[in-house]
């Protein structure tokens, strides 16, 4: 018989701590009785999310355009809300439909599922580091440089893969599990559900998918075995599960905006004509009488069917999420993604948008310039911080700059002699990943000198 994940634990809103290096439950979950019924556990998830500084950072981190000067320009936190909205459309939509079918838990509403992947979706961006994804290939690049990969020669495999593969969504689950609210004692605490939710790549770097993409890092590995078993997420390898369903609707709300929303940002900074991004959309769209149409501006139009086309895009996934429940459920679900199983409208006006932002929008010079300057931006923190945790944890000893050096790590969790090295590399990860783009530029330019008055 096969083996299939079910909702009743799927939805589970038991919460985990670290206590005397174990993971255990915090408390016994909530009935939701009284006063508590004013916020589910979903709710409280959210609450957590919007109010922790990795949440606030966003606003000041790339989404496409770094130091983007036009105010409408999305960044990485008004990208987040509008990718959650979506993500909550999507979930309360299929929760109707599992209700309707008899598949939803006594005890759940449609809105539980909207919620949980509201929450993941809100959560999905807190690691992307400074400049983006430019900004995660110029930290893997700094360490995978010959002349700056010796420092990693005493790490295990998987402790060197996760140095030298920074990865965003990986440093999301960080975040979320370790480093806010409890530090190292669980971090947010957040729902069972909330958290597998948000695992679009549940597996490590030693899994032969970890050279591209993955969520768990060695550090939130115990972690996560945990919330795994609690979930009963279907194991399909060492340290890999079979994703939870709702992480589907999670991926497919974020790429549903960052395809149609990049256009609507290039129209505003006129790298791209308003009839062309109609032109993309006119397939999920319709028009309205010609004088109430043609009255609108270009901004009013582009934003009109970009909310058409987003809502055409919702009927789609959430219709093709219960069409292969089963698949999901039992872990053998075989598309690309829910998008790639949508109507052929939905899937050409995605792919057509993708298309027109790779060729017009990624590769124009002002936002190339721009990348090409993180590398060294990001380097030379590098550069300072790194050989000056070598120098402690390796050597014992430390010059006066390294000292200097170790000092800027202290706000946040300071490197100390009982951390290992790898424990180590790890706090600058987060040290510079958690910047922002404006605060990563601002310390590149002070440790190098210039401008020193």
């Amino acid at each position: 018989m096969m083996s299939m994940m079910s909702w009743p634990q799927l939805l589970s809103t038991r919460r985990f701590r670290l206590k005397d290096g174990e993971i255990v439950p915090t408390v016994t979950p909530s009935t939701q009785e009284g006063a508590d019924a004013l916020r589910t556990d979903f709710h409280i998830d959210y609450d957590r999310v919007v109010f922790s500084g990795a949440f606030r950072r966003l606003g000041r981190k790339t989404q496409v355009h770094p130091f983007a000067e036009h105010d409408l320009t999305h960044n990485r936190l008004t990208h987040s809300v509008e990718v959650a909205s979506v993500g909550r459309s999507l979930g309360n939509r299929v929760g109707v439909m599992l209700q309707a079918g008899g598949f939803l838990p006594q005890g759940n509403t449609p809105s539980d599922i909207g919620a949980v992947v509201q929450v993941a979706c809100l959560a999905h961006d807190l690691g992307n580091p400074p400049f983006g994804h430019t900004g995660e290939d110029a930290l893997r690049d700094w360490f995978r440089n010959p002349v700056n990969s010796r420092y990693l020669d005493a790490l295990s495999t998987a402790e060197r893969n996760d140095i030298q593969t920074y990865e965003g969504n990986a440093h999301s689950l960080r975040i979320l599990a370790s480093l806010e609210m409890y530090r190292n004692k669980g971090g947010m605490r957040l729902t069972a559900a909330t958290i597998g939710a948000l695992l679009k790549y549940p597996w490590t770097t030693l899994d032969p998918a970890g050279v591209k993409k993955f969520n768990i890092y060695q550090t939130e590995l115990p972690f996560i075995r945990r919330v795994a078993e609690e979930l009963g997420l279907l194991e399909q390898g060492n340290d890999r599960w079979a994703r939870h369903p709702l992480s589907y609707l999670m991926e497919a709300a974020d790429d549903i905006c960052y395809a149609l929303l990049d256009l609507e940002d290039a129209v505003e900074i006129g790298l791209l004509g308003d009839a062309e991004v109609e032109s993309i959309l006119s397939e999920l769209t319709f028009t309205e009488t010609a004088g109430a149409w043609q009255a609108q501006s270009s901004r009013q139009r582009c934003a009109m069917l970009r909310g058409m086309a987003i809502g055409r895009a919702i009927d789609d996934v959430a219709q093709t999420f219960m069409t292969h429940q089963q698949d999901l459920l039992s872990g053998t679900f075989k598309g690309k993604d829910l998008l790639a199983l949508c109507s052929p409208e939905v899937q050409n006006t995605l792919e057509k948008a993708k298309e027109l932002a790779r060729t017009r929008i990624f590769r124009h010079q002002s936002k190339l310039i721009t990348e090409i300057a993180a590398f060294p931006c990001l380097g030379s923190v590098l550069d300072l911080l790194v050989p000056a945790v070598y120098a402690l944890i390796v050597e014992g000893q430390v010059s006066t700059r390294q000292s200097l050096a170790l000092e800027l790590l202290k706000q946040d969790d300071p490197v100390t002699l009982e951390n290992s090295l790898y424990q180590a590399y790890m706090k600058i990860l987060d040290f510079v990943g958690g910047m922002t783009d404006n605060a990563a530029a601002k310390m590149a330019r002070e440790v190098s000198g210039i401008g020193m008055v």
